[in-house]
């Protein structure tokens, strides 16, 4: 079904030309519009979740009192956080995460509503659920502080205290959020929570699609290779060298992974935002340069292949590099940031299914010999 027009979606829209719209609004609107933390420069994630349930533009008022909701319901049962303790060490953090929140389904007020006869089309009952969730993906190791916002608690929880780090978190929760509709994450979603699966099981089925290589684990991917590309050049290298080395490595049959999407005729917004933060904050960094070298080069050498259409860097050219530089250097637990981002995305559409009645997905199927009989082939 790639490319195939074949869902309803509210929240989002992917436009080849601009990129990412979340109700109708551009990220460089986004980031003009949405609320900011009190000295902050970028928007708060919990403005782009009203945003995304409501497709109005929340007052600061608004947005302050999401975050003081989702503090109230911070804290995890004791049997998950038993559950997560006896996992072990080297069990991938996207396994435990995703384990985690489907562990959380007995929390679910929509399950339990719904087994005692409250009609499917109450969806307050999956927006209550929602909220809860979205603050339960952090396994607390700190008190909360319900005076500051997500991000900020999370960066705490993670043991950091730099205050541009928090920054990031919050321009990286809000634009990792949403993607459309036909992604792996948000379509699983779509579908678990099409079978009426509560928020729980929905998310938890969606993370585990974004825990593929081919979908979450792209900007982890890109830093690897980047890091190799770094050892193997030593410092700063020339273009001319740059480019023999992209060219080299093309024609070895690798790939330059994930600095384009295929969806996009143009640079990626969200590719866009992170390299104005780095300029901002990290100018110098020899990776960040590596990056935008990079970006001056691999377009011009993957249209002169000829074999890539739309050859413009996306949001995993940069995030990890970003990550690396305030110290998270644990690169498997990338995706889990992704995950607890694209919570936004996925539980507001969900909220939205519901709403909208939409019914259970069932598309039909057929065997091979069924598919060449209405095709009309002659086997042998």
């Amino acid at each position: 079904m790639r490319g195939m027009k074949g869902l309803v979606y509210e929240t989002s829209v992917l436009d080849p030309e601009e990129g990412i719209r979340f109700r109708g609004y551009s990220i460089p609107e986004c980031q003009k519009l949405l609320p900011k933390a009190p000295g902050g420069e970028e928007p708060l994630p919990e403005g782009l979740f009203w945003l995304l349930v409501t497709g109005q533009v929340p007052s600061e008022e608004q947005v302050n009192w999401v975050s003081k909701e989702w503090a109230k319901r911070a804290a995890l049962p004791s049997h998950v956080v038993t559950m997560l303790d006896n996992f072990p060490t080297n069990l991938h953090p996207m396994s435990q995460f995703s384990a985690a929140i489907t562990a959380l389904n007995s929390e679910s007020s929509f399950a339990r509503a719904y087994s005692e006869g409250v009609h499917k089309s109450k969806a307050k009952i999956v927006f209550c659920n929602s909220v809860l969730l979205i603050y339960f993906l952090f396994y607390s190791i700190g008190a909360i502080d319900s005076n500051l916002d997500w991000s900020h608690n999370f960066t705490n929880m993670l043991g950091y205290n730099d205050a541009k780090f928090t920054e990031l978190m919050r321009l990286y929760l809000t634009i990792h959020s949403d993607h459309e509709g036909g992604n792996v994450s948000a379509h699983t979603s779509h579908l678990v929570g099409s079978a009426l699966s509560d928020p729980y099981l929905s998310f938890s089925a969606a993370m585990n699609g974004l825990a593929g290589p081919l979908h979450g684990l792209a900007n982890q991917e890109v830093l690897v290779w980047l890091t190799a590309l770094q050892k193997e050049l030593g410092g700063e290298v020339s273009d001319e060298r740059m480019r023999d080395y992209i060219w080299n490595t093309l024609k070895s049959g690798r790939k330059v992974p994930q600095m384009t999407k295929i969806v996009l005729s143009k640079t990626d917004p969200r590719y866009t935002c992170q390299r104005e933060f780095a300029l901002k904050h990290l100018p110098n960094d020899p990776m960040f340069k590596l990056v935008a070298q990079l970006y001056k080069i691999v377009p011009n050498v993957l249209l002169e292949q000829g074999k890539a259409k739309n050859p413009w860097p996306n949001v995993d050219a940069h995030s990890g590099v970003l990550l690396q530089y305030y110290g998270m250097t644990e690169m498997n637990y990338y995706t889990v940031l992704f995950g607890v981002s694209r919570a936004l995305g996925v539980l507001a559409q969900l909220v939205w299914s519901r709403a909208l009645g939409f019914p259970l997905e069932r598309p039909k199927s057929m065997s091979t010999d069924g598919l060449m009989s209405l095709v009309g082939s002659k086997s042998g």
